[in-house]
């Protein structure tokens, strides 16, 4: 796990670094803004702490940047006051939890782990409802698919072929297999059902008739969606 700490007041940095680093965690720490933004754009962070009161841009303005970037780790502003329009301001803008200045090291190392804990268990289940092929968003909780972040608007019959063909990515799904699995009826060797939808599916994704990205022809066998 890579953890960014951000803190102008030098044993402040050192000393969160010392507790997070027996916590095996890998730490990048940093006395300025500037420093920190860099490490923001070039590395692939789990976490950040951020002082809120720092020369520069303030933790508040990092912390509006990581989520404006669409970065969704978590974000722990510390800050050596706080009043209710700061922690208001600080949420609004995305960050995930408070520490007040003076604070006990283990507190912190508490709060980490915690929120880190609930940052994986969201990508989990993220991971869980959705299916994602080279810019394809398949939702099955919500039953929506996204092309590149725009929802396709797919009838529940159509969603089902292209959820099924992308349960079983890598695989060449017969057009036998895919009727009597989609529409539970008995496949009949002329019926071009399958054919006609997997067209207009392909249309609606905007997809090369000669070469589709997304769903392949594999002639007089069946259909596939690559790994």
């Amino acid at each position: 796990m890579d953890i960014l700490v951000l803190d102008d007041e030098k044993e402040i940095a050192d000393l969160v670094e010392l507790y997070l680093k027996n916590e095996n965690y890998n730490v990048y720490k940093f006395y300025t803004s500037e420093e920190a933004i860099n490490c923001i754009n070039t590395t692939k962070l789990d976490l950040a702490i951020l002082d809120v009161m720092i020369a520069g841009k303030d933790g508040f303005e990092i912390c509006k940047y990581i989520r404006e970037k669409n970065l969704n780790f978590p974000v722990i502003m510390l800050t050596a006051k706080i009043e209710d329009k700061d922690k208001i301001t600080g949420l609004t803008l995305g960050a995930d939890d408070y520490i007040t200045k003076p604070f006990n090291p283990l507190e912190l190392v508490a709060r980490v782990k915690s929120a880190i804990r609930r940052y994986t268990k969201y990508n989990e289940k993220r991971e869980e409802e959705s299916i994602y092929i080279d810019g394809l968003e398949i939702n099955k909780q919500t039953h929506k698919c996204l092309l590149y972040d725009k929802e396709v608007e797919l009838t529940p019959l159509e969603f089902d072929i292209l959820l099924y063909l992308a349960n079983n990515k890598g695989k060449v799904v017969s057009s036998e297999e895919l009727f009597e699995k989609v529409w539970k009826e008995k496949y009949l060797d002329n019926n071009n059902t399958v054919m006609v939808h997997i067209r207009r599916i392909r249309e609606k994704l905007k997809e090369d008739t000669r070469n589709p990205k997304f769903i392949k022809t594999v002639w007089g066998v069946g259909y596939k969606i690559e790994k």
